[in-house]
């Protein structure tokens, strides 16, 4: 997910590398009016410790019946999730609770477009895990994402984002395009152009009422997902507009933006879940942990209709972590069920379930979504699919700012251009300004 945070405008510039040699963000749920919800555990009561885990969308934790499985084990813990739709609103709530030193909940997620920041900002709020849980146990570039100078480990990794296509193989059969997925991989393989070059195929004979694509932004973030250079560069230098793998990124988004093919849709809007349950749009850039969010806004009538191919190039879009602040009134209680929630054991039952791909290489070698996920895809082999992207994406750079200047390149720029009939340039101007700003320039 890439969204906007308002916080310091000091800019601290420590870049972390992420490169995946072996082997999500979670989606977002429906919450209420205000932002958040509370499901899980109910409230306690009875003598009972209530732990309270705060994420922003769907992690798989409920869905995988983990907090069950959890309060099962220890009958007297009772646990609640605190759900927020959004990031741009979840981290800065986050992080006034955090700079105010009390209001947090007992496990607090991280999105990995806000780790660094959290790490160069925040990691006095977080208590060290990496004193508390065996860190061989996750790849060794998500710990280091997490990680402070001096060698503190404030989150433990949950999921990450390896890159594929899911899409609507009776829009495609309608419309007249190849339906299966090897040779569909194929055509546009290696070049994110020829997936838009066949969205331009799918809009001559498009099923009436339906889209190639649900925005321009997931292509965007796609494209991205597989650059080595995006918003800074190895030394934590500021370099989005000059990066080469943002101008490319950015001019596929504007092909598709400027045609008749996206949906125009912003993504993890209401709009946007209510496009997936009306068959609005067939096709949609598609990390692991989008298996699950598919399936949930689809719903029944999308069983069977939606198939996976190999992205056009191998891309990581996604990622998360779970962090103990210290201001946690349950600490010992909630490092304990923190460690517990991502042991590599838990993280396969979340795939299991929604396909969200674990930072723990122990997990891969069992991995096998559920039955009735596996169907709901077209028995597409969903692990080896993953596992291809996830083995090839190259190193990547992270700095404090990478959310809100993706954010006003997405939110801002890419929706200029493509809701409000804006130029390229002008939507690059609106998403440069925007950026200054959060970067206090």
């Amino acid at each position: 997910m890439r969204t906007s945070t308002r916080g310091s405008r000091r800019l601290m510039t420590l870049a972390v590398a992420a490169a995946l040699t072996t082997g999500l963000l979670a989606g977002c749920a429906e919450d209420s009016d205000d932002g958040s919800s509370g499901e899980g555990g109910g409230n306690g009561g009875g003598g009972k410790t209530t732990l309270t885990i705060g994420t922003f969308g769907v992690f798989g934790y409920k869905q995988a019946g983990l907090y069950d499985e959890y309060m099962k084990l220890n009958p007297d813990i009772t646990i609640k999730e605190n759900v927020t739709t959004r990031t741009d609103v979840y981290w800065p709530k986050t992080l006034t609770r955090l700079q105010a030193g009390s209001g947090t909940d007992d496990i607090q997620a991280i999105e990995v477009g806000n780790i660094t920041e959290a790490v160069q900002t925040q990691a006095d709020k977080f208590v060290d895990l990496g004193k508390e849980a065996d860190k061989s146990q996750w790849l060794d570039w998500k710990n280091a994402q997490a990680t402070t100078k001096d060698g503190k480990l404030i989150g433990l990794g949950t999921d990450i984002g390896p890159m594929a296509i899911c899409y609507r193989k009776d829009l495609f059969e309608k419309a007249g395009l190849e339906t299966d997925r090897a040779k569909l991989a194929e055509q546009w393989k290696g070049d994110w152009g020829k997936y838009v070059d066949l969205g331009k195929e799918y809009m001559k004979k498009a099923p009436s009422g339906t889209k190639f694509v649900d925005s321009a932004s997931s292509v965007y973030n796609a494209a991205l997902g597989g650059e080595v250079e995006r918003y800074y560069d190895k030394d934590g230098n500021v370099v989005w507009d000059k990066s080469a793998g943002v101008k490319k990124a950015w001019n596929v988004a504007m092909e598709v933006a400027t045609s008749d093919m996206s949906a125009k849709l912003k993504q993890f809007d209401k709009p946007w879940d209510q496009g997936y349950a009306n068959g609005t749009f067939a096709t949609v850039a598609c990390p692991a942990w989008m298996i699950g969010y598919i399936q949930e806004k689809s719903g029944d009538s999308g069983k069977g209709k939606w198939d996976v191919a190999a992205a056009p190039t191998a891309a990581n879009w996604g990622g998360s972590f779970v962090g103990v602040p210290t201001a946690s009134k349950n600490q010992k209680e909630a490092i304990k069920l923190a460690k517990w929630l991502t042991a590599p054991e838990q993280q396969a039952k979340v795939f299991a379930k929604q396909a969200s791909f674990p930072s723990t290489p122990s997990a891969y070698s069992g991995l096998k979504p559920a039955t009735a996920t596996q169907a709901y895809f077209s028995d597409a082999p969903i692990t080896e699919i993953f596992s291809a992207s996830a083995e090839t994406i190259p190193t990547q750079y992270l700095g404090a700012k990478d959310q809100p200047i993706g954010t006003a390149i997405t939110d801002i720029g890419i929706l200029q251009v493509e809701q409000k009939g804006k130029s390229a340039d002008e939507g690059w101007d609106a998403a440069t300004a925007e950026i200054k700003d959060v970067l206090g320039q």
